[in-house]
């Protein structure tokens, strides 16, 4: 009797993600680092100094982390309430942080008591900052004021009431130190000047304002809002450059990276998306496992930090070459051992002994061997579940269909083996790579649980989803159809017409 032959697994090319120069850049961390805080982290903020601490805002206490501590340094704790935006000054020595009681309070960072307090706000103060000339301060609160501070003598100097909703969001001029800029959920971004008792600047988002950055230079500003990234130019009133809608959920925050030539978003659909400050397209995607409030990068994208909605603060090193380096001359000694003897020619008097290779059968081509064809088919979609190798079930279903025995694997299934059938259809159905095997195995099911329709509400919805599915790519399919009809034309157009002897003639007599 023959010995069983295993089900060949053919190799399909795999759609996988471009490599570029920023997917090598951006992946070049190391595995997070994940510490639970007391409540959603609302702000992170980087000392601009060495050792590049960073300041972590969630409910009711402002933790300090060192660049690689998984507890915290230090902690202010002085809050009634919860706190909110913790903001660093640019010489890293002083902490401003605004609360739930609508009172803004300045730390001392080698102290632990508030340094100074700000009384004003009648409602929650959401965000603070530092103006660039070190000694006033910045805030904005639910009662739609954004007010100006002097530090030193803990006077309001300023009060600015043109915003309609809550302000949540603003940031400061890095080149004038009596321009600031804020967001608010009136939909309206509004630049201020010091100097002057009204706005000098105002710019409708469209959507609520999470967030707004002002590039270095000063002369761009990005605002996000709703599912909407749009960068604006100061330079010309405020004039739309681009709106970017990458993003399937709320933007809640946004960032730059250290040499300012991307731009991070991260967002309430779990995803940090990077672009380029350029061509403002996505370089890169990050996944999280909740919903992103808040991100921060340090200086030289040495580490980036996320603040999620669970309470999780994900951390992530980047990988130093000398450490790359040090684990691959680990590695050498071992590799060459493998090698050892693989190029050894034998000689006229070596006696070759051969040791029998012995077959490892996986559970699908046992239970294939002894015609299990129906559990065969249940143990690789299983195994797909838990590993996602979509070629492997795709493989054993051409291997029951070569055997004549693909409609007998099918049918007879309950409600949850179907559905896993029917799961395993809708996720990859319209794939190229599988489409010709696994739209023939869509019309088995079909053809054989046609008549039990009706009986499951969960089985229904699948049906109706995988409909709905090929209806779809069906369109795209007539689109796509139309798009190359209208390239023929235009390029049938664009050919150039090749001149006859007739009209070589008439060139000649004119």
């Amino acid at each position: 009797m023959a010995s069983y032959k295993p089900v060949v697994v053919p190799s399909f090319p795999k759609l996988g993600e471009k490599i570029t120069k920023d997917t090598l850049y951006w992946k070049h961390y190391k595995a997070p680092i994940q510490i639970k805080e007391f409540g959603a982290v609302n702000k992170i903020d980087f000392s601009p100094i060495p050792p590049y601490n960073y300041a972590v805002t969630a409910s009711s206490r402002i933790h300090i982390y060192g660049r690689y501590s998984q507890e915290p340094i230090k902690t202010f704790s002085r809050f009634k309430d919860v706190a909110y935006c913790a903001t660093y000054r640019d010489d890293g020595k002083l902490l401003a942080a605004g609360s739930e009681e609508g009172i803004v309070r300045l730390f001392d960072i080698s102290g632990r008591a508030a340094l100074r307090q700000f009384d004003g706000h009648t409602k929650a103060v959401h965000v603070v900052d530092f103006l660039s000339d070190k000694y006033r301060i910045v805030s904005g609160a639910d009662d739609y004021t954004a007010k100006v501070w002097d530090i030193s003598s803990s006077s309001e100097i300023i009060s600015y009431n043109e915003h309609t909703d809550y302000v949540r969001c603003a940031c400061t001029s890095k080149l004038n130190a009596d321009l600031f800029v804020t967001g608010s959920y009136d939909h309206t971004v509004k630049v201020f000047d010091t100097r002057r008792e009204k706005s000098v600047m105002t710019i409708e988002h469209g959507q609520p304002i999470e967030s707004v950055n002002l590039f270095p230079s000063g002369g761009l500003l990005v605002t996000a809002g709703g599912r909407y990234v749009k960068v604006w130019d100061m330079l010309k009133g405020g004039q739309l450059l681009v709106s970017l809608r990458n993003h399937h959920k709320t933007v809640t925050c946004l960032c730059l990276s250290s040499s300012g030539q991307r731009l991070l978003s991260g967002s309430l659909d779990r995803h940090v998306k990077v672009y380029s400050t350029t061509s403002y397209k996505v370089v890169h995607s990050f996944n999280y496992e909740a919903s992103i409030l808040s991100l921060a990068l340090a200086p030289e994208d040495e580490t980036l930090v996320v603040g999620m909605t669970n309470g999780i603060l994900n951390v992530k090193h980047r990988k130093h070459e000398g450490e790359k380096a040090l684990l691959n001359k680990r590695k050498r000694p071992v590799y060459r051992t493998f090698l050892k003897g693989r190029n050894y020619m034998p000689k006229r008097d070596d006696f070759f002994v051969s040791k029998p290779v012995k077959t490892y059968l996986k559970k699908y081509d046992k239970l294939l061997r002894g015609f299990e064809v129906s559990k065969a088919l249940d143990a690789v979609l299983h195994a797909h579940g838990k590993n996602n190798f979509p070629e492997v079930a795709v493989a054993v279903i051409q291997d029951l269909n070569r055997r004549g025995t693909l409609k007998n694997a099918l049918a007879g299934r309950d409600e949850e083996q179907l559905r896993v059938l029917l799961s395993f259809l809708i996720s990859h159905v319209t794939d190229e790579r599988f489409a010709p095997v696994l739209v023939n195995v869509a019309e088995m099911i079909i053809d054989i649980y046609m008549p039990v329709v009706g009986q499951s509400p969960v089985i229904d919805k699948q049906f109706l989803k995988l409909q709905e599915l090929v209806e779809k790519e069906i369109e795209h399919q007539v689109e796509l159809l139309e798009v190359l009809g209208m390239m023929d034309s235009l390029f049938a157009t664009m050919t150039r017409k090749k001149p006859t002897p007739l009209d070589e003639d008439k060139t000649e007599g004119s």
